[in-house]
C-alpha cells in the first residue's frame, strides 16, 4: 500500500456518510431499491453521485484548489 512514491499514489478509498431521512423518504427509497434489487445505501450513493454530476455541470460546485508543487529539498 505505501511505497516510496508518497501519499499521492495511494488508491482512493470510498468515504462513508451518515444521514437522517424522514420516514416517508426512507420508505420510498427502500421501495425503489427493492424494485431495482439493490441495497438502499447503494441506491442512495448512486442518487448523490448523479446529483453531484448535475451540480458540477451547472457550475454549482467550485473547482478544487490547485495543488502546490512539492518544495525542492536543498
Amino acid at each position: 500500500m505505501y511505497d516510496e512514491g508518497g501519499l499521492d499514489e495511494i488508491e482512493p478509498v470510498s468515504k462513508r456518510v451518515f444521514l437522517t431521512l424522514p420516514d416517508l423518504v426512507y420508505e420510498k427509497l427502500e421501495r425503489w431499491a427493492n424494485y431495482q434489487g439493490r441495497p438502499v445505501a447503494n441506491l442512495a450513493a448512486y442518487i448523490v453521485e448523479k446529483a453531484m454530476e448535475e451540480a458540477e455541470a451547472e457550475g454549482k460546485i467550485p473547482l478544487p484548489p490547485k495543488k502546490q508543487p512539492p518544495a525542492e529539498k536543498g
